[in-house]
């Protein structure tokens, strides 16, 4: 199975060749898909992903030291596992400086406004990982395919997009975008379960089901936002989510690779010494929680 529902897309705003770009990423080919036997089990994961959680504290002790300015951009398909993979990267890491934005459906006050205000104040400050869980390029996406949006708009959201994420990069902001990608039987499958698990029902929306049945409008919707927006100074980086494991392992890693950092000098702790016993607990009766496990 091909990594892409159809073939991948002709970029113009970036040379497209054999062999490797600098940072690991392969140009002009598209990696094959990973065989059900090949999927990484759970104690391979838990071991991989403890060595990559590590690593996020040190940037995140680097960011906050050096005043790193770090937004990070997901998008992709309804199922294609970005809660999963944002969820992966902030599970060991401070809140306080990695933030997830995930904004709702625009009031009719933020639909009056230029379109890119409500995102604006949520851009990094200095020591702050910002992660949107989509982004700016819902114009490009589900606005422009369910019509929430005029053709217009959206062709004029991907025209000036490059010139608002330059500005982005000259204000000091490290810009990742990334896009995971997944095949329509597994999105298929994916939101089924949905439907039937009671911890993911949430995750079903009107707006999920309505879209289902609108896969090549999307695939074009996407080609297009790859062709005005996927340039030298600001790539996309298409991540394969088939394997949620091995798409969680990639996308961590690679984010690791692309925001320079170095582990501050570790500090001696210990913990101070302490004496208890001097105060004598209180007999007010106490409220205990059953423990019913």
């Amino acid at each position: 199975m091909n990594a892409w529902p159809s073939p991948p897309p002709k970029v113009k705003t970036r040379a497209r060749a054999k062999g490797k770009e600098k940072g690991g990423e392969t140009k002009g080919q598209v990696p094959k898909a990973v065989p059900e036997a090949e999927k990484m089990s759970a104690k391979a994961y838990a071991k991989a992903m403890k060595k990559l959680h590590v690593e996020l504290v040190k940037l995140q002790q680097w960011v906050v030291a050096k005043g790193l300015k770090v937004c990070i951009v997901f998008e992709g398909r309804d199922g294609a596992g970005k809660g999963g993979t944002i969820k992966a990267i902030t599970e060991r890491v401070s809140p306080r400086v990695f933030r997830v934005v995930a904004l709702p459906a625009p009031t009719e006050r933020e639909k009056s406004q230029m379109y890119a205000q409500r995102y604006l104040p949520h851009l990094p400050a200095a020591g702050e990982v910002v992660i949107f869980d989509r982004s700016w390029y819902n114009r490009a996406g589900v606005e422009r395919v369910m019509g929430f949006c005029t053709e217009e708009q959206a062709q004029g959201f991907l025209k000036l997009i490059p010139a608002f994420e330059t500005l982005m990069s000259r204000s000091g902001i490290i810009l990742l975008k990334y896009w995971l990608e997944v095949s329509p039987e597994e999105q298929t499958r994916r939101l089924a379960a949905r439907i039937h698990d009671g911890r993911k029902v949430w995750k079903l929306s009107p707006m999920d089901l309505k879209s289902y049945d609108r896969w090549d409008d999307y695939t074009k919707a996407r080609d297009d936002m790859f062709a005005t927006s996927d340039t030298d100074a600001h790539p996309w980086y298409v991540a394969r989510s088939e394997d949620k494991k091995r798409v969680r392992l990639n996308v961590i890693s690679h984010l690791l690779k692309h925001v320079p950092y170095k582990a501050l000098p570790a500090e001696k702790i210990e913990l101070p010494k302490r004496k208890i016993g001097r105060v004598k607990p209180s007999e007010h009766p106490l409220r205990y929680v059953p423990e019913t496990y």
